[in-house]
Parts: C-alpha cells; structure tokens; sequence
C-alpha cells in the first residue's frame, strides 16, 4: 500500500508541474502507473481509517479533480492526456471512482463536439463506451449515469460519421470519415445492453447500414463491412417487447429473398436446373433485357441497385455472409431458423459448378461468351459462401443438423468433385466436412465413407510438400531423343541450382496456413469419428504415413485411439505408437497412453480384482500366537485329522527322473525326523493333500507330468517304508488342508482297495491313536511288476 501511496503522490506531482505542453509524451506512463494503484482507488471510504488513509484519500480527490480540470483544458495535448488517464482510472478504481465519473462523462461528450484530432475523438468514444460498459452492473449507476448520458452520446457519435436533414428521419453517411468503424463498433457493444435507449435511433442506424453493406464498389474495408453486418443483426433487440424473434425472422427471410433475387441476375448466363419448393420464389424472376448489362435495383433490405457482374457477385457474397450472421449470431429471445429455404438457396447456388470432368453447363444463347466466362471465375467466391452459410447452419443446429447432415454432405461433395482446384474451396469444404463427421461420422455407411476418400487423399496431398526431385526428373530431356526442338524447354537455371525449384515449391505449399490447418482437422476427425472398418487398407496406410510426416500429434493420437481392425484376409493391423512416442516424448497424453497410471485388472480366481493375501503372513500370525501348524483356509472349516509325514523310497527314483515345474509356489520344505533328513515325499494324490509340521502350505501349481504327494487314506500301506509317524495332538490343528482335484500319476496307487478301507476303520475308531501301519511290502505288487 505504501507503494501505491508513493506512485499515486508522484502521479499528482508531475500532473501539477510539468507543463500541458508537454504531457502527452508522459501520458502512458502516468496511465500505468494509475493501473498499479487500484488497489488504492477501489477501497471504500468506509474502509479508510487513520492518517496515511486520509493522506490516500486526498490524493485520490486531488487527482479526480485535476482530471476534471484538464477535460476542460485549452489546449489539445491536455484533453488528450485527460482522455486517456480517465480511461485508466476508471477501470482501477471501480465502483469509487464510477460513482463521482458523472463530470468525466459530460466533459468527453462535450469534446465529440469540438475541433479535436481525430485520435482524441476516438479515444474518448472509446473512454465513454468502457464506463458505460462498467456501470452495466451496478443499477444504480446505470440510472444516474448511463441512463442519462447515453442519448447524448449516441447523437454525438452519430453526427462525427452523418448528417441529418432536419426533414428527414433517416441520415447521410458522410463521405470519408475516419469514425465509421469507432463509432458503429461502440454502437454495437451497447446495443444489446441498452435496446430501450437505442429504439428512437433504429431508423437513423439502419439508413446508414444500408449504405454500407449495399457499396458494391471497395469503398469500406473489409472489417468495416463486417461491423456493418453484425450490427445489422443485432437491430432486431431494439423492438418492442416480445417482438424480437418476429423481427429477426423477418429480416431473415429479406435477407434470403433478397439473395434469390440476385442470384436470378448473376447466373443469368446459364440455364439453372433448380426449381424451388416455394412458390413465391418461383414467381418471383422477372423478365430481363438481355442486351443490357447486367444489373438489378433496390431490393427487399432496401439496398441501392448495382450494375455490372463483378458488383453482382459482390452483393451476393455480401448477403451470403449477412445471412450467416444472423444464423451463427446468438440471440436475446427465441427464433425460428429457416432450415428448409436456406437449404433450397444452397441447392441452387452449388449447383451451377465449374464445367469439369466431362461435364458440361447448358449456355443460355441469349448471353454472349464473354459474360459466361466470367461467370466461371467467380463461381468459387460463390461457393465459398455458400459452404461458410452451411457450415454456420451446422454449428447452430448442432445435434439437430443431424436430419438434414447427408444433404449438406451433398451439396459440399459437388462442389468439391468440380472446383478443388482452388486452395479456398478446399479449406471451406474441410471445415464443412470436420464438423459434419463430429455428429454425423458414427452412423455413416459404407458407401458415404467412400465418397469421402477422394478428400482425404486431396487432405494428405495438402498436407505433404510436393516432391521437387520428381518433377525436376520429368523436365530433363532424353539423351536418345534427336529432336532438338526439346532442348530449348530445357531449365538452364536448373542446373546451375538444382535446389531451387523444390524450395520454391516448399515454400509455396507452406505460405496457406489456412488449408494445412483444415485439411490437419479433417483427418482427425476422420479417423476420431469415422468407422475404421470402411476405410480401405491403403488409405488408412496414406493417412498414416501423412500425419507421421507432418508429425501431427492430434492426427496420430486420433490414429493410435482409433486402430484399423484386423479382419479376415487383411492381416495384422498396425500402430503407429512408436512414431508418436518419438515425436512427443515429453507430451502428457503420449505419456498416457504408454505407461498408463491405473491399476492393473486380474483375470482368474480372484475376489473383485484383488489376489488373495499370501499365506505365509497368516502363518506368521499363527506361529506367533499358537505355534500351531497352519493349514490353508480354502473352505473355512475347522476338521481336526492326523497329518503324519510318509515317506516312500521306492517313488524316489521316480522324482528324480520327472523335474519339477519351474515355480516359485511348487515347493517343499526339508524336514529332519529322527536326525534324519527326510528326502521330499511326492506322491500323487486324488482328493486331499496334507501339511505336514514345521512346513509352509502353499497353493501348487501342478503340470501334466508332476508328481504329488497322496493323502492318507488314498495311500496304499505296502508303499511306505518302516518310518513311524509322528503323532500330532488334534488341539494343534488349524483346519484342514485345500482340496486339489488332480490324475494320479501311477496306477499302483489305485489297485489297494483292502487297504484303504482298513485305513478308514483305524480312522473312523479313534482320532487320537495313529492307525497300525503294516510295513512288510506287498508282493502282489511285486509279482506285478516282474510281470
């Protein structure tokens, strides 16, 4: 704040004692420095307390009022510093400087009418429009301020750019003033905002608009035509209360009947194939001296006649852009859009193409060569009108212009087949297309997909430079060739500089940043919002390879997001990921779509896409409270058996021919008995498997030629050797072992029926004595084995 009391201090001092003279060169700093303090000049004097507050407040009254005074001054150089510090100071210090700017506003209105330079009459028409502007959302200063200075300030500007015949409701547009564009642009800004005070000037304002937008001649630049046309539009805000939509309807369909009219003229050399559906439009031609030039008077928006075809087409061009503001243009209250007769007046227009490809217009043998012609060459301006209409039509409608997207399709497909030869039609028809596919590229066929293809080709040939060496090897001649005419078409320039014609050509592809900026969002949309399948392989691969030259990064994220489908007879499709993650490697979405942050989705046994908690964390929880054995909590049942450890020598020769899976999980532990390391019992089991004391139970992973170990009483007790169990106390069983359904691997295992049903009696008796194991083998066995 002490900063802003010391810059304000200084602002003051140079204002008071540097001469009038002399300010102007200061003016901009002095403006900045103001900026920087509107902290300082927004707080409230409610806020104010102390002595460096009231210090602040009186250097704020000293600089309003010094302001005031040189608004007032003599001098040129201190109005105009006034003008612009005013400006600054009204947009730092807010509401506390809006609520005392009433002089400000009656001395900038007052030097509208003075011989000031053009540069301070701008400016203050600039100063004004920003107040008024800021005062919008404060009521109560719009009826103390705005409310009151506004009619002033419209006749103000009015009178700098016009004269009004005191006998006449309508003005004259003076002839080159500097103020048309200031003035119809500050105009329009507060138009919308203040229809009511506007009203009594909608007659004064449309008179001077009709002079504008009605020159067919380069009188006014173009920005200034387009002011024009937007504040055309907007004059519908300005009728009475819910009448806005009948009036913007209203000059609409003028608009559109007026564009008929002059397009009757225009094409007057040809004999137009269309026939409208309305019927007033076809009444609407009237007969034509065709020995005259061509020409045509005021219209339905009251514009002046022109005369001569190059003026002709320029008014259509003109009411073609008028009619799309007021389709693009947003609106206070709710209109109808004639879809139906601006389709109709784009279906006349598009079809009368450049003659190409075999085809031909019919003539109209009442005008001479020459007119037609001519007609010809401004074709393209039309057209390109035309596509801006539809493509202002497809924005407004959005997911409504889904109804009539195929016809809009059409009309872009003729002209497009008969005028690509012009960089400005192939623009304006990319830009159509990309936003047709947007809503209309999911549901297309087949058959519309193929017709684009000849444009995504002519979007790749854009896109690409054109190859210099190609053409430079067509030019030179043939050695055997003895015709010596061909030497002299020979480029001498050429080998002196082989460089030069590509670099030309290079640069000349490059110098339409327009045309590689449509036909780049056509292929995005292309491969986003077509179905890949229709498209056919080499296009695909001529896409790809375009958007991989040009290094396109939303082209190729569309082509990696949306891949060509493998489909029978086509082979593999291919992606084009590494090519982007080379071009982009430090982008957020290549990134993305490379090591992607997500957790990774399980298939299998799991529960909601988690593993299960690993085993070993439960057995260190049992051991620890316990010192229990753990068994697997596959089923969740407490069933107390005894688990001795069996050993079988005769099945290890067996397991150490067969190798074990190569697993992390398939293991088991050593266990010493009796001072005697005990060699890993494997024996193929059929129902349950059983963990013996001190080992770790794991879920194994079984193949096809493992070899496990069997449970108790699926094991025969002539294939055990004389290792007595241990005898386990049922209190230290957890639960019981997981169930693996699995074939046994030997068939000797399977022939003990005798000896499994006593193994189930011993169990069934008692289930704290180990059961009788007979340890003398069985030479049944045996006799089946030399057998």
């Amino acid at each position: 704040m002490a900063y802003m009391s010391m810059s304000l201090h200084a602002v003051n001092h140079r204002l008071t004692n540097v001469p009038v003279k002399q300010l102007p060169h200061l003016a901009s700093c002095l403006a900045s420095s103001i900026s920087n303090c509107g902290e300082l000049l927004s707080t409230p004097q409610s806020q104010k307390s102390g002595k460096t507050d009231s210090d602040n407040a009186v250097q704020v009254h000293k600089l309003i009022t010094r302001l005031g005074s040189l608004l007032q001054d003599r001098t040129y150089e201190g109005r105009w510093t006034a003008v612009v510090l005013v400006k600054a100071l009204v947009e730092a210090g807010q509401w506390e400087i809006l609520r005392s700017s009433e002089p400000f506003v009656r001395g900038l209105i007052s030097i509208l009418g003075k011989s000031d330079p053009v540069s301070t009459k701008k400016m203050c028409i600039i100063t004004l429009t920003r107040i008024f502007h800021l005062t919008y959302q404060y009521p109560t200063l719009v009826r103390e301020i705005t409310t009151p200075a506004l009619p002033g300030f419209v006749t103000s500007a009015l009178n700098l750019i016009s004269v009004k015949p005191s006998s006449e409701p309508v003005r004259r547009l003076k002839p080159n003033t500097p103020f048309v564009e200031v003035v119809l642009q500050a105009i329009n800004e507060l138009i919308a905002r203040h229809p009511t005070i506007f009203r009594p000037f909608t007659a004064q304002i449309h008179s001077l608009l009709q002079v504008i937008i009605g020159s067919t001649s380069p009188t006014f630049p173009e920005h200034v035509l387009e002011i024009a046309q937007r504040l055309f539009i907007s004059l519908h805000n300005c009728a009475p209360k819910n009448t806005g939509g009948d009036e913007w309807k209203t000059a609409c369909r003028m608009t559109i009947t007026s564009v008929h009219a002059t397009s009757s003229y225009v094409l007057r050399a040809v004999m137009e194939q269309w026939e409208s559906f309305d019927p007033s439009l076809r009444s609407l031609s009237q007969p034509q001296n065709y020995s005259q030039e061509v020409g045509n008077g005021p219209d339905a928006l009251g514009l002046e006649g022109w005369q001569g075809l190059n003026s002709g087409v320029n008014r259509l061009v003109v009411l073609l852009r008028l009619l799309s503001g007021f389709v693009g243009t947003a609106t206070a209250s709710t209109v109808t859009i004639p879809v139906g007769a601006i389709l109709d007046l784009t279906a006349r227009l598009n079809m009368v193409v450049y003659p190409s490809g075999g085809s031909d217009i019919q003539a109209n043998p009442q005008i001479g060569r020459a007119e037609r012609e001519q007609l010809l060459t401004e074709l393209p301006r039309i057209h390109i009108a035309c596509l801006k209409l539809l493509l202002h039509l497809v924005n407004a409608l959005e997911t409504s212009a889904i109804p009539v997207a195929q016809t809009i399709l059409e009309q872009a497909l003729w002209v497009f087949r008969a005028e690509q030869f012009s960089r400005d039609v192939r623009t304006a028809v990319y830009d159509l297309i990309s936003a047709l596919l947007t809503r209309l590229g999911p549901s297309m066929t087949k058959q519309s997909v193929s017709s684009l293809a000849s444009i995504i080709r002519k979007c790749c040939h854009d896109l690409l430079p054109p190859a210099g060496n190609q053409t430079t090897a067509t030019e030179k001649p043939d050695p055997k060739s003895k015709n010596k005419s061909s030497q002299a078409t020979v480029n001498a320039d050429s080998f002196l500089n082989p460089g030069l014609k590509q670099v030309r050509q290079t640069s000349s592809s490059s110098s339409f940043p327009d045309l590689t900026r449509a036909a780049s969002e056509l292929l995005a949309a292309t491969l986003t919002h077509t179905p890949s399948e229709f498209l056919s392989p080499a296009l695909r691969a001529e896409v790809d390879r375009t958007i991989i030259l040009t290094s396109d990064k939303n082209a190729m994220l569309a082509s990696v997001l949306n891949p060509f489908p493998a489909m029978q007879g086509r082979g593999v499709g291919i992606s084009i990921l590494p090519f982007l993650a080379r071009s982009y490697p430090a982008e957020t979405e290549v990134e993305s779509l490379i090591r992607p942050r997500m957790p990774v989705l399980m298939n299998g046994p799991t529960a909601n896409g988690y593993l299960p908690m690993d085993d070993d964390e439960d057995e260190d929880e049992d051991e620890a409270a316990t010192t229990a054995v753990p068994a697997s909590t596959a089923t969740g049942f407490l069933k107390p058996t005894a688990t001795p450890t069996l050993q079988h020598h005769d099945m290890m020769d067996v397991e150490k021919d067969i190798p074990s899976p190569p697993s992390k999980r398939s293991y088991t532990d050593e266990v010493e008995v009796a001072g005697q390391p005990s060699a890993p019992s494997a024996v193929p089991s059929s129902t349950t498997t059983t963990a013996s004391p001190g080992s770790q139970s794991k879920k194994p992973r079984f193949e096809a030629a493992a070899i496990t170990q069997p449970p108790l009483d699926a094991a025969s007790p002539a294939t055990f050797t004389g290792t007595a169990a241990i005898s386990v106390p049922t209190s230290s069983i957890a639960g019981p072992a997981p169930v693996q359904t699995l074939k046994p691997a030997l068939s000797s295992v399977a022939k003990q029926p005798s000896t499994l049903a006593a193994a189930e009696a011993a169990e069934d008796e008692s289930d704290d004595e180990m059961p009788s194991l007979n340890v003398d083998p069985d030479t049944d066995d045996e006799d089946e084995d030399e057998e």
